[in-house]
């Protein structure tokens, strides 16, 4: 059921369309090295096999998961063999980013010398997992996962070749269609399977579908990309006050085996980050599911974290404390050496005392306004301002508090 032509090719079409970038790229007749980017199911060795067709280059596939430097070897070797001929060759290597930095250099001296065209293929970002030579030398083009009418699309061609329609109501179509993920090959699985347990005449619900193929997990590895772009898109809604797409990629997270604690923990760091003294009860609410959690785990525990979620989702934002942080270690490597106000320090032995340390301190408990307005900065640094909050929330309050203190503090001329 593999496409037999590029213009075949499902839900690619920003690459294969009238103006696609593989498409200008044959046009050109140079076609050069490239890399494959995408989710599993996107047609990306459909496509390598297609274009080696339509540049009349030989198709060599190798997979860096079984293939060794010897082997790698030996199809450099076919390749110039071929190239004495008069024929090119295009290599396409499935799960490039498996093969290690040294056998990733091995490419480059016949993707130089025009020995093979490369074509490497990957479920991860080229950017962290291949090596810069060999990016400079190739063209990243990124397959997208399938939408739901580049899957129709595939399961309509699957049905006009097995001449018989999928046996599916129109809610249960839907439901398989949303099942493949966004991947073309496991739609054409799941309905291979359908088409295995109808019987004649038969005619599958949506719980019957469900039954029958179970539900395929969600397209996600908790160690690569997949992860860090999920905890991404949760930790962007949450800052931008959207409670229901923060549920939504939450939802995602647990349905694909994500650690509930990991969650949980970011979740604290965005009550820190995001909310800040806005709404200082974000945090205490962040760090109370956590610990709810950890006493009911799953699946109870995932709705404190829900609940957390929303919350903070829902507060006022503020990153003041944030930056007025980072600004201090800023400051503190950039005058770590100085010596505060020798009035604030303790003078426990009396030669400390006789060289001014402890002298002139006040009190502020026992001043007007348990305010004393003292100096606290070094004498050679002198006052700075780092915490800036914002009128939203709870720093509305603590805004006035600072402003108060100023006053007094230029009213005392301090």
């Amino acid at each position: 059921m593999r496409p037999q032509s590029l213009a075949d090719v499902a839900g690619q079409d920003h690459l294969l369309g009238e103006d696609g970038a593989l498409t200008r790229l044959i046009r050109s007749g140079s076609l050069g090295s490239l890399i494959f980017w995408g989710p599993p199911g996107t047609g990306k060795t459909t496509v390598a096999r297609l274009l080696a067709h339509e540049t009349k280059l030989a198709f060599v596939q190798i997979s860096a998961i079984f293939t060794g430097v010897a082997e790698l070897k030996k199809v450099f070797e076919e390749a110039r063999g071929r190239r004495r001929t008069g024929q090119g060759t295009l290599l396409f290597v499935d799960e490039i980013h498996r093969f290690n930095r040294a056998q990733q250099d091995s490419f480059l001296p016949v993707m130089e010398d025009g020995t093979v065209t490369l074509i490497g293929a990957t479920t991860e970002n080229p950017s962290f997992e291949l090596n810069a030579a060999l990016l400079s030398r190739a063209r990243v083009m990124t397959f997208r996962a399938l939408d739901e009418p580049a899957i129709e699309k595939l399961l309509a061609r699957a049905e006009a070749m097995e001449g018989k329609a999928l046996p599916l109501n129109e809610d249960a179509r839907a439901a398989l269609v949303r099942m493949a993920d966004g991947d073309g090959r496991a739609s054409l699985t799941l309905a291979e399977e359908i088409w295995r347990a109808a019987r004649p005449d038969e005619v599958f619900d949506n719980a019957q579908l469900a039954e029958i193929v179970q539900r395929r997990a969600p397209i996600y590895d908790k160690a690569q990309e997949g992860h860090y772009n999920l905890i991404s898109a949760l930790h962007k809604t949450v800052r931008g006050s959207d409670p229901d797409a923060a549920l939504y990629y939450l939802a995602r997270m647990f349905d694909a085996g994500e650690d509930p604690l990991f969650i949980a923990r970011r979740i604290v760091r965005m009550a820190v980050e995001d909310v800040g003294l806005a709404d200082p009860q974000a945090l205490v609410i962040a760090n109370a599911a956590k610990d709810a959690y950890d006493f009911l785990g799953s699946p109870e525990g995932e709705l404190a974290i829900a609940q957390a979620l929303i919350y903070v989702a829902s507060a006022p934002k503020s990153n003041a404390a944030y930056n007025a942080y980072k600004a201090a270690r800023r400051l503190a490597k950039e005058h770590g050496s100085l010596m505060p106000p020798k009035s604030i320090l303790n003078a426990p032995t009396k030669l400390m005392k006789q060289e001014g340390y402890g002298s002139g301190y006040r009190y502020d408990h026992d001043e007007p306004d348990a305010f004393s307005g003292q100096n606290y900065w070094p004498d050679a640094l002198g006052r700075q301002e780092l915490y800036a909050p914002v009128e939203r929330g709870f720093e509305r309050e603590l805004r006035k508090r600072l402003d108060w203190w100023a006053k007094l503090r230029k009213e005392r001329g301090e």
